[in-house]
Protein backbone atom coordinates (compact mmCIF):
# COMPACT_ATOMS: atom_id res chain seq x y z
CA UNK A 1 0.00 0.00 0.00
CA UNK A 2 1.38 3.21 -1.25
CA UNK A 3 0.39 6.60 0.74
CA UNK A 4 1.59 10.06 0.87
CA UNK A 5 3.14 11.39 3.46
CA UNK A 6 0.58 12.58 6.25
CA UNK A 7 1.03 14.12 9.85
CA UNK A 8 4.14 15.95 10.45
CA UNK A 9 6.76 14.34 12.64
CA UNK A 10 6.99 14.36 16.44
CA UNK A 11 8.00 18.11 18.01
CA UNK A 12 10.45 16.47 19.76
CA UNK A 13 13.22 14.81 17.17
CA UNK A 14 14.54 11.39 18.59
CA UNK A 15 18.49 10.57 17.79
CA UNK A 16 18.76 7.52 15.86
CA UNK A 17 20.82 4.64 17.46
CA UNK A 18 24.04 4.69 15.59
CA UNK A 19 27.73 6.12 16.29
CA UNK A 20 26.93 9.05 15.26
CA UNK A 21 29.25 12.42 16.76
CA UNK A 22 27.48 14.28 19.01
CA UNK A 23 27.72 17.53 16.89
CA UNK A 24 25.22 15.88 14.39
CA UNK A 25 21.70 17.17 14.17
CA UNK A 26 19.12 15.68 15.48
CA UNK A 27 17.41 12.87 12.81
CA UNK A 28 13.15 13.66 13.07
CA UNK A 29 12.27 9.81 13.31
CA UNK A 30 8.29 8.63 13.14
CA UNK A 31 6.03 6.13 11.98
CA UNK A 32 2.34 6.52 10.07
CA UNK A 33 -0.19 4.29 9.72
CA UNK A 34 -0.39 2.79 6.23
CA UNK A 35 -3.43 -0.23 7.04
CA UNK A 36 -4.15 -2.34 10.04
CA UNK A 37 -0.97 -2.86 12.15
CA UNK A 38 1.06 -1.66 9.25
CA UNK A 39 3.06 1.64 9.30
CA UNK A 40 6.21 3.00 7.34
CA UNK A 41 8.73 4.61 9.59
CA UNK A 42 10.10 7.62 8.76
CA UNK A 43 13.27 9.89 9.06
CA UNK A 44 13.81 14.09 8.36
CA UNK A 45 16.35 12.64 5.90
CA UNK A 46 14.44 10.62 3.83
CA UNK A 47 14.56 7.11 4.77
CA UNK A 48 11.64 4.45 5.27
CA UNK A 49 11.34 1.10 6.58
CA UNK A 50 7.58 -0.73 6.16
CA UNK A 51 6.77 -2.07 9.56
CA UNK A 52 3.96 -4.85 10.53
CA UNK A 53 3.31 -7.97 11.34
CA UNK A 54 4.41 -11.26 9.67
CA UNK A 55 1.84 -12.25 8.20
CA UNK A 56 2.01 -8.69 6.46
CA UNK A 57 4.53 -10.09 4.02
CA UNK A 58 7.79 -7.76 3.27
CA UNK A 59 7.21 -6.06 6.46
CA UNK A 60 9.89 -5.95 9.44
CA UNK A 61 8.00 -6.55 13.00
CA UNK A 62 9.34 -4.79 15.61
CA UNK A 63 10.93 -6.76 17.13
CA UNK A 64 13.18 -7.73 13.86
CA UNK A 65 13.84 -3.70 13.50
CA UNK A 66 15.59 -3.69 17.17
CA UNK A 67 17.66 -6.64 16.25
CA UNK A 68 18.44 -5.27 13.18
CA UNK A 69 19.22 -1.72 14.28
CA UNK A 70 21.79 -3.89 16.93
CA UNK A 71 23.69 -5.68 14.18
CA UNK A 72 24.06 -2.20 11.92
CA UNK A 73 25.40 -0.59 14.89
CA UNK A 74 28.13 -3.45 16.07
CA UNK A 75 28.52 -3.15 12.12
CA UNK A 76 28.92 0.34 11.90
CA UNK A 77 30.76 0.26 15.04
CA UNK A 78 33.46 -1.97 13.78
CA UNK A 79 33.94 -0.80 10.49
CA UNK A 80 37.18 1.04 11.25
CA UNK A 81 39.32 -0.86 12.44
CA UNK A 82 38.41 -3.87 10.14
CA UNK A 83 38.60 -1.63 7.17
CA UNK A 84 41.65 -0.22 8.54
CA UNK A 85 43.27 -4.00 9.04
CA UNK A 86 41.44 -5.94 6.30
CA UNK A 87 40.67 -3.06 3.60
CA UNK A 88 38.20 -0.72 2.81
CA UNK A 89 36.44 -3.43 0.63
CA UNK A 90 36.54 -6.00 3.42
CA UNK A 91 33.02 -8.11 3.56
CA UNK A 92 31.42 -7.95 6.91
CA UNK A 93 28.55 -9.62 8.13
CA UNK A 94 26.80 -9.20 11.31
CA UNK A 95 23.99 -12.60 11.90
CA UNK A 96 21.25 -11.62 14.99
CA UNK A 97 18.97 -13.80 16.34
CA UNK A 98 16.63 -13.94 19.21
CA UNK A 99 12.97 -14.79 20.10
CA UNK A 100 10.55 -13.37 22.43
CA UNK A 101 9.45 -14.35 25.37
CA UNK A 102 5.72 -15.23 24.95
CA UNK A 103 5.28 -14.78 29.06
CA UNK A 104 6.18 -11.60 29.14
CA UNK A 105 6.60 -10.19 25.44
CA UNK A 106 10.18 -9.57 25.66
CA UNK A 107 13.55 -10.21 24.58
CA UNK A 108 15.47 -11.91 27.13
CA UNK A 109 18.21 -12.61 25.53
CA UNK A 110 19.92 -11.36 21.51
CA UNK A 111 23.15 -13.31 20.23
CA UNK A 112 24.94 -11.57 17.29
CA UNK A 113 27.43 -13.24 15.13
CA UNK A 114 30.07 -10.80 13.58
CA UNK A 115 31.33 -12.65 10.30
CA UNK A 116 34.80 -11.40 8.70
CA UNK A 117 37.67 -13.26 7.56
CA UNK A 118 40.84 -13.20 9.41
CA UNK A 119 42.44 -16.18 7.38
CA UNK A 120 44.69 -14.02 6.25
CA UNK A 121 46.53 -12.98 9.43
CA UNK A 122 48.69 -14.19 12.28
CA UNK A 123 47.38 -15.31 15.77
CA UNK A 124 48.66 -12.78 17.49
CA UNK A 125 47.50 -9.33 15.24
CA UNK A 126 43.91 -11.56 14.62
CA UNK A 127 43.93 -11.37 18.75
CA UNK A 128 45.01 -7.83 18.35
CA UNK A 129 41.81 -6.46 15.86
CA UNK A 130 39.52 -8.56 18.07
CA UNK A 131 40.71 -6.64 20.77
CA UNK A 132 40.55 -3.37 18.94
CA UNK A 133 37.23 -4.38 17.31
CA UNK A 134 35.41 -5.39 20.52
CA UNK A 135 36.35 -2.37 22.16
CA UNK A 136 35.10 -0.20 19.37
CA UNK A 137 31.81 -1.84 19.36
CA UNK A 138 31.47 -1.25 23.12
CA UNK A 139 32.56 2.47 22.79
CA UNK A 140 30.19 3.27 19.95
CA UNK A 141 27.58 0.90 19.80
CA UNK A 142 24.50 2.75 21.05
CA UNK A 143 21.86 0.19 20.60
CA UNK A 144 23.99 -2.64 22.46
CA UNK A 145 24.72 -0.11 25.43
CA UNK A 146 20.98 0.75 25.47
CA UNK A 147 19.94 -2.88 25.49
CA UNK A 148 22.68 -3.94 27.99
CA UNK A 149 21.89 -1.03 30.42
CA UNK A 150 18.52 -0.69 30.10
CA UNK A 151 16.63 2.88 29.16
CA UNK A 152 13.03 4.66 30.47
CA UNK A 153 10.92 5.16 28.10
CA UNK A 154 8.34 8.02 28.10
CA UNK A 155 4.95 8.27 26.17
CA UNK A 156 2.74 10.68 25.79
CA UNK A 157 -0.76 10.28 23.77
CA UNK A 158 -1.86 13.55 21.55
CA UNK A 159 -4.99 13.42 20.94
CA UNK A 160 -4.59 16.29 18.37
CA UNK A 161 -3.26 15.48 14.92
Amino acid sequence: MTTEPGPQPPAVPVTAGDPAPAAAALTELWVERTGTRTYTGRSSRGAQVQIGPVEAGAVFTPGELLKIALAGCTGMSADAPLARRLGDDVPVVVRVSGQSDPADERYREISEQLVVDLSALDEATRLRLLTVVERAIDANCTVSRTLTRGTAVHLTIDGNL
